[in-house]
């Protein structure tokens, strides 16, 4: 039987150029796994239509959101687009010490950031199957003007430009096969030697002979 132990956490870093699906994927991820959340960014920018403070961002002024930089209060936070994002290092370390595994949606400066405090964590970077198909998505949402979606495009292959930086490479052509490689990629996490090896550590020691000592 397995031991109920207090193991902590992973945190998953997913990145994607606007307009990929990156948003449907991560909700459809965490509506199958219930040890997994996500952190509520901070930003700037005004509420999109349906969008609520506290579930989808936590919507600041720039002088809050700016004392809260001052107050170290970010494990990393970037501009995008004349406004800013970030994410409570706070919240994310009262996840982690739960043992559930935090997702962090965050472009590649914040990436960069997060890794230097964590290193451990495990980044995955979200392609759209084609430049064609990314326009299509940008002008279908109908909240972007021209000028709006022309930068985007320019900022995704900004973006694009850094997947190197990640572990992993995934795309979404498919919903449902990008949504299993996610899966994929939390489970091969969560079945590491060191997680598996705490979590079952009355099997072992039962099934170790006399004289026989564990490998290290």
């Amino acid at each position: 039987m397995t031991e109920n132990v207090n193991i902590p956490g992973s945190v998953f870093i997913i990145s994607a150029p606007s307009g990929t699906g990156k948003t449907s994927l991560v909700n459809a991820l965490l509506d199958s796994d219930p040890q997994l959340g996500v952190s509520v960014s901070h930003t700037t920018r005004a509420p999109r239509p349906g969008e609520v403070d506290g579930r989808d961002y936590h919507f600041v002024d720039r002088a809050g959101f700016h004392a809260l930089v001052d107050e170290g209060a970010f494990i990393e936070w970037a501009g995008v687009f004349g406004n800013f994002y970030g994410t409570s290092a706070h919240a994310v370390q009262d996840e982690l010490r739960q043992g559930r595994d935090v997702i962090l949606e965050i472009d590649w400066q914040g990436a960069r950031q997060v890794r230097v405090h964590m290193p451990e964590a495990i980044s995955i970077f979200i392609l759209p199957p084609s430049r064609e198909s990314l326009r299509e998505r940008l002008a279908g949402r109908g909240q972007d003007s021209p000028d709006t979606i022309a930068q985007r495009m320019a900022a995704a292959r900004n973006e694009a430009s850094h997947w190197a930086e990640y572990d992993y490479l995934l795309v979404n052509d498919e919903f449902g096969a990008a949504l299993a490689d996610l899966q994929a990629v939390v489970r091969a996490r969560r079945l590491r030697r060191v997680v598996q090896g705490e979590r079952h550590r009355p099997l072992l020691e039962s099934l170790l002979l006399e004289g026989v000592s564990a490998v290290n």
